[in-house]
């Protein structure tokens, strides 16, 4: 995927300027895709030269003027062209995962404390995305794309949740080496 793509996608639901659409990143597609603000910002000129977005400088007193970003019909074309071409499984780079191949030439108790810090991690992160899911979600009568955000979600949870589990599995077994 392209950031181009989730551009479009987080236009979808409304005008964004490029500020909003970098709030946007950080809550909640930003959990499965990153993007700095200059990438958000370069990307969006890009797609405003293709046609896949429109931009409109409203103007502001007292602030400088806020210009925001709305897809076109050629945008959603393309979101529809993208949306049928198959998902590339994501790559690794994951420098704790290479720490195992080379544990018997790394400090054990300092590694134990690297496991014990991703795990940390994942549990925070699993706390967030349950916050996410009961303010959000829970109990509420939700749109097709907010069934289509939830099943994400609910996906991500699950993620966290099996890294959690495995984890634990891994520090037991590295203090048992």
């Amino acid at each position: 995927m392209a950031l181009s793509e989730a551009i479009l996608v987080c236009l979808t639901e409304r005008p964004m300027s490029g500020y909003d659409l970098a709030k946007n990143f950080d809550a909640s597609i930003g959990f499965f895709w990153r993007a700095s603000h200059q990438q958000i910002y370069r990307e969006l000129g890009k797609l405003r030269e293709k046609g896949h977005v429109k931009s409109q400088e409203i103007s502001q007193s007292g602030k400088p003027n806020r210009i925001v970003h709305t897809i076109t019909a050629e945008g959603r074309k393309a979101l529809m062209s993208w949306s049928s071409k198959p998902c590339k499984q994501p790559s690794i780079k994951d420098e704790l995962l290479v720490k195992f191949y080379g544990i018997d030439g790394i400090d054990i108790s300092a590694f134990i404390e690297q496991l014990q810090l991703r795990l940390e991690q994942h549990q925070t992160k699993l706390s967030k995305y349950h916050r996410i899911k009961a303010r959000h979600f829970d109990g509420k009568d939700l749109s097709l794309n907010q069934k289509g955000k939830l099943i994400a979600l609910e996906l991500g949870i699950e993620q966290e949740n099996h890294q959690i589990e495995t984890l634990n599995e891994a520090i037991e077994k590295v203090r048992a080496l």
